[in-house]
């Protein structure tokens, strides 16, 4: 090599050594073009195939800038690590070849095909559906990941494979590794006297749990006592998750790999192995259990007097379901309904002081399915939220309220104990404007000069439409405005609850910040404070998997709205208008809360249509005939695509029946 290409070399090497890698996750076009959003960078960089390196859709990956944006263009870039996958295991089909085989993924995604030996087929044949679980990722050229089969799926099987694939799609695991299960059986039930000697005795307290009737894991209990002074002492009590899960095991590293239960219509994808969440853990009636728990005396005003926090061990009276509980209430008799009725009473009392104080009293329904012995959709109900699940709400929220309260004051060295708070910030601007002018055609009106007027003037709106026929857009487009709750170890409030400090405590089972705020409060305690450096790190990852579990149950229900909607192909229906585009609108039936598309398409043989984004509505050029957010039609179910998850409607004149 000659001096002067030896210069040139050393001055790419230089620049090479000295390029900052960005990093941030990958997101995979259909067409297998990449783009990054990294914090920092205002446009995504784009990633063509071939320099994606092995990395997938989800990965969150280390990349170099290739080629700087030019005018009016992204920025190129070439993943130079895959840092973190965002999913091991997948669901495809068996492509025999002679001594090996290939799994085959069936997704709208980019993804290679894997090389399974045949040594880890375990009786696959060809064309069999399987999940087969990654065993190495190769990247080198002309070289694919190789994997192994963990489980055949049966052929009439599809709906569970469904269920599968969600899961997989949003980056949670569908088993817990053997390592993992072995450490959760091995940790005994057994509480010793010296354990019980630290904490605070509630057994021979009235203790009781409210739980839906399908519940297994019973993460929170509600003890009641009338103190000489007349007040009451009510203790919430959870479940000690913290005892039993050892930091920096195996077993809390994947309870916050996933650092979330996912819910969806036919199971629970948990957090923690079924012998901790549902054994252990769980706060069963009859058997003493380790808690944490807020125990406060309040008046019978719901004045809050006094709190204390600490670890404490129960025994459950009784196991309540909550339309027990709601039974009791309305008819005042039944198993300790004095009880009851009295911790009823505190609880719409702390509500009615909550939204006084600026919570925002959003209503909202809940759509579960009934399944038959097989998981297949059979009906659709709509859960309500009556008094039995405020009174349990309500004293979850106050719970929650005061450990993070008693966290906001505490020092290390002079600076705030770094910790996962719940935050909320105000509502956006962008959209809390056009909706205020939309809402004025109603006539509502809106005083934003402050975040509590906004909240007071919501509140104000809520009631006053209740029964209207805008109801349902108003309130739609209502939370559509609110900014998405998150962890972060910077408090700003919960502007949604009203709360200046606000965290989550009392479902350590299914969430992992509560976990991390169970271990920051007892070594506050014990006056050994954790200082954790990666605490706004960690409240990022759970955020992202609160998000990622959301999704997963959305795409639970839709898959399951679609199997059940199968069963009405052709039918007309009545439906709500809930959302609007420019290619078409969405309509949710009344009778079954299921919601399809109305394609602009399918509109063109009556009129051409525009989108008008400030009155939510698709308007025809020449009819002028509006489709509005909040408007009742009558649709056909003419598709149900349970591949794409995806009913299609179309839209139908509906004669007057006076006519």
């Amino acid at each position: 090599m000659g001096r002067k290409n030896a210069k040139k070399q050393t001055k790419r090497n230089e620049k090479k050594a000295t390029t900052p890698f960005i990093k941030g996750v990958v997101d995979i076009s259909r067409s297998g073009m990449g783009y990054v959003i990294s914090e920092g960078i205002d446009l995504d960089i784009m990633i063509r195939p071939g320099d994606l390196n092995g990395a997938m859709h989800g990965d969150f990956v280390s990349l170099a800038i290739k080629e700087r944006a030019a005018a009016g263009k992204r920025m190129k870039g070439v993943v130079r690590e895959v840092l973190k996958r965002k999913r091991a295991e997948f669901i495809g089909k068996i492509e025999m070849g002679k001594g090996f085989a290939f799994l085959l993924v069936e997704t709208d995604k980019p993804v290679p095909d894997f090389f399974i030996p045949f040594h880890s087929l375990q009786g696959a044949q060809q064309g069999d559906r399987v999940l087969a679980k990654v065993t190495n990722w190769l990247t080198q050229e002309n070289k694919r990941p190789q994997a192994a089969v963990v489980a055949i799926l049966k052929e009439d099987d599809m709906h569970e494979a469904a269920m599968r694939e969600i899961l997989l799609e949003a980056g949670f695991p569908l088993h817990f590794s053997e390592e993992a299960q072995e450490e959760s059986l091995r940790i005994s039930s057994h509480i010793a006297e010296k354990e019980i000697e630290k904490r605070k005795d509630f057994r021979n307290t009235l203790t009781f749990t409210i739980d839906p009737i399908d519940a297994k894991d019973f993460d929170d209990a509600i003890s009641f006592e009338r103190l000489q002074n007349g007040h009451i002492q009510i203790g919430i009590h959870i479940a000690d998750v913290g005892h039993y899960l050892e930091e920096g095991s195996q077993l809390d590293s994947e309870a916050y790999q996933r650092a979330t239960s996912v819910y969806l219509p036919d199971r629970v994808n948990p957090m923690l192995p079924e012998n901790i969440s549902n054994v252990l853990c769980s706060l069963r009636p009859k058997e003493d259990k380790l808690t944490f728990s807020v125990v406060v005396e309040m008046s019978e005003a719901a004045q809050v007097n006094s709190f204390w926090i600490g670890k404490t061990v129960i025994h459950s009276n009784h196991r309540f379901t909550y339309e027990e509980v709601q039974a009791i209430l309305e008819e005042k008799e039944g198993i300790y309904a004095t009880e009851l009725v009295e911790l009823n009473s505190l609880a719409q009392q702390l509500r009615k002081l909550r939204i006084a104080n600026g919570a925002i009293n959003f209503s909202s329904q809940e759509v579960r399915f009934k399944l038959n012995e097989k998981g297949d959709p059979v009906g659709v109900m709509i859960k309500e939220s009556k008094e039995a699940h405020q009174l349990i709400e309500e004293f979850m929220l106050l719970a929650n309220r005061l450990v993070a309260e008693y966290i906001s004051v505490a020092k290390v060295n002079d600076k705030p104990v770094p910790f996962p708070y719940r935050i909320h910030d105000d509502p956006d601007e962008d959209r809390l404007i056009p909706f205020m002018e939309f809402a004025r055609k109603f006539g509502h009106s809106f005083d934003r000069s402050s975040p509590t007027t906004i909240a007071s003037s919501f509140n104000q709106l809520l009631k006053d439409v209740q029964g209207k026929p805008e109801q349902h857009v108003l309130e739609q487009l209502g939370i559509r405005t609110m900014a998405k709750a998150r962890y972060t170890a910077e408090n700003v409030g919960h502007y949604g609850l009203g709360f200046e400090h606000y965290c989550h405590f009392t479902s350590p089972i299914r969430r992992y910040p509560d976990v991390l705020v169970h271990r920051t409060i007892h070594s506050l305690l014990k006056g050994q404070t954790i200082v954790d450096k990666k605490m706004e790190e960690k409240c990022k990852h759970t955020s992202e998997r609160e998000r990622a579990a959301m999704d997963a149950e959305r795409s639970g229900i839709k898959y399951k709205q679609v199997q059940y909607m199968k069963n009405f192909l052709g039918e007309d229906f009545e439906g709500i208008i809930s959302g609007v585009a420019h290619f078409g609108f969405w309509v949710e039936t009344i009778e079954h809360k299921c919601e399809g598309l109305v394609s602009v398409m399918s509109l063109s043989d009556y009129d051409d249509f525009r989108l008008i984004e400030s009155d939510y509505c698709l308007v025809g050029m020449r009819s002028g005939r509006k489709f509005r957010m909040g408007d009742k039609i009558w649709i056909k179910v003419i598709a149900a695509n349970l591949t794409k998850r995806q009913l299609d409607f179309e839209w139908m004149i509906k004669p007057d029946k006076k006519n």
